[in-house]
């Protein structure tokens, strides 16, 4: 299906390994905790566990390495019966804080693609996750000077788009989001008549996991940030 995108002049990148990479962290996280928690529970029972701790905590805490490792310390707490060691939770405390610290990795092509795009295109972050930790990320990452607005959601579905475009005094059929993940970037996007680009990582969180059912086929679907620069330069 051929779309059109001569109309667009806002364009909405999603942050979080679409800018940078950031679940491979995760995963490596989790991998690190489950090692911790072996003597009390397989690998399997573990990830299941801080999975469903993530998944209860998520209205609670919202997105991002803060929730992600207070959930880690209430599953140690669990998974062991209350009888964790204070060293092992001190070892779940370092996992968050070396995560925080971690450098920014930029993704390829990524710089070149805001550098040419920022000439003609108004543009702008949307992301969703703790405040403090994507304004530091976003600092690291040199970027900012690409961008004329910057948005941590606390979600992002339809009616946190409309919200925030309203706000900003954007029209729907002027904007285009870019990002890795259907549920998030894409799939809202499309509902409230937007342009959206789907540009997959290879790593997806099992919440950001999307059903054949749920899925559209009314967008872009790209292998390489790059290859934006093909539709819209």
């Amino acid at each position: 299906m051929e779309i059109d995108y001569s109309n667009i002049k806002v364009i909405g990148f999603d942050a979080d390994d679409t800018l940078w990479v950031n679940e491979t962290y995760f995963r490596a996280a989790e991998e690190k905790f489950a090692t911790l928690m072996e003597g009390y529970e397989t690998k399997n029972k573990v990830d299941q566990e801080l999975f469903k701790m993530e998944m209860e905590n998520l209205d609670l805490y919202g997105y991002g390495i803060k929730g992600f490792m207070l959930s880690m310390i209430e599953s140690a707490i669990d998974l062991s019966n209350q009888e964790v060691s204070t060293k092992v939770l001190l070892d779940i405390l370092s996992l968050g804080k070396d995560m925080i610290q971690h450098p920014v990795e930029l993704l390829p092509g990524v710089e070149q693609v805001l550098q040419q795009l920022s000439s003609k295109y108004r543009l702008i972050v949307l992301t969703k996750g703790d405040l403090l930790d994507q304004e530091r990320k976003l600092k690291k990452s040199g970027l900012s000077s690409y961008f004329h607005h910057v948005e941590v959601l606390s979600d992002k579905k339809e009616e946190n788009y409309q919200k925030l475009l309203n706000h900003l005094e954007i029209q729907i059929e002027e904007f285009l989001m870019i990002g890795n993940s259907l549920k998030s970037d894409v799939i809202p996007l499309v509902n409230i008549g937007a342009k959206a680009v789907h540009i997959p990582f290879h790593t997806t969180w099992q919440h950001e996991e999307v059903s054949k059912e749920d899925q559209t086929n009314n967008h872009l679907t790209l292998s390489n940030i790059t290859n934006v620069l093909k539709y819209l330069n």
